[in-house]
């Protein structure tokens, strides 16, 4: 085993000023509490909060800081997400940074909330990325897990730990960590699915493991929550099965049926257009 640890940092996001300051206080009192880190992670839009007019029209001068922060500390960093403007669309868009302050894979959140998100474009593609003698990562953000087929095709590319920012400060995050949970279990993989406080969530972040049982889930406050991961259980897993049950991700690879329903030119989508347009829900007014 090749040991690799990974914090996640659940903090007070603000709504109102940038955040960057207090993640980057953040960043060194993990490693002065923990100095063994190699990777840290922050909460979705962490920098600059959920309101899309806080952010800066350009996302390249805080990108440079974040590089020369994991440069400086020797680490590897996901500064959460910010919202960038292109000429396509607004972005809610991630970069990984490896420890010589280099970005080594970019993503823009493929599921964008709707109806709430509104004016944010989904991103078009999968982000893994090798760290070195330890293994393959794969990465998404927030709604993305709720549809599977963006951890499955991560997993199919061989994603072994699944960093997963999120920003969720509303009643379904019971749901959300069973959905973490079932993520993990169903492809055999590591979830890091760490949420801000204040206006960035209610906290509640969690770690599973590659079996689907929950490693850690913070509550309500400020916390660093530091994981040392195990790639050989994550491959032993998927080679034999949990506790040598499924094998999972073979048995999809075995698979005797292609299906349909992802190819909208052979599939009726009747049902799914009965369901109406994708729009903010109404107040009943009663009388």
């Amino acid at each position: 085993m090749t040991p690799f640890s990974i914090a996640g940092i659940q903090m007070y996001v603000s709504a109102s000023q940038e955040n960057i300051s207090a993640m980057k206080l953040r960043v060194e009192v993990a490693l002065a509490r923990f100095p063994w880190l190699d990777m840290i992670l922050f909460s979705e839009l962490a920098p600059f909060g959920p309101l899309q007019g806080n952010h800066p029209e350009t996302i390249s001068t805080q990108i440079e800081i974040f590089q020369e922060l994991a440069a400086q500390h020797k680490i590897w960093l996901i500064p959460g997400s910010m919202f960038e403007r292109r000429e396509t669309g607004i972005y809610n868009s991630s970069v990984v940074i490896n420890p010589n302050g280099e970005i080594v894979g970019r993503y823009d959140k493929m599921f964008p909330f709707m109806p709430y998100e509104t004016g944010v474009t989904g991103g078009t593609e999968f982000l893994v990325f090798d760290v070195p003698q330890v293994g393959r990562f794969g990465f998404s953000i927030c709604y993305d897990i709720w549809f599977p087929e963006t951890t499955r095709t991560l997993a199919a590319m061989g994603a072994e730990v699944l960093l997963h920012p999120v920003l969720t400060g509303t009643t379904d995050r019971d749901v959300e960590l069973a959905i973490a949970r079932a993520t993990a279990a169903q492809f055999q993989c590591y979830v890091f699915d760490i949420n801000g406080i204040g206006a960035g969530g209610i906290g509640r972040s969690c770690v599973v493991g590659p079996g689907g049982n929950m490693l850690y889930e913070a509550r309500g406050s400020e916390e660093i929550i530091p994981i040392e991961i195990d790639m050989d259980l994550v491959r032993r897993q998927r080679a034999l099965g949990q506790n040598g049950l499924g094998q999972v991700l073979k048995s999809f690879r075995d698979r005797n049926v292609d299906f349909s329903v992802y190819d909208r030119s052979r599939f009726s989508h009747e049902y799914h257009d009965s369901l109406g347009p994708l729009q903010m829900p109404h107040r009943n007014i009663h009388s």
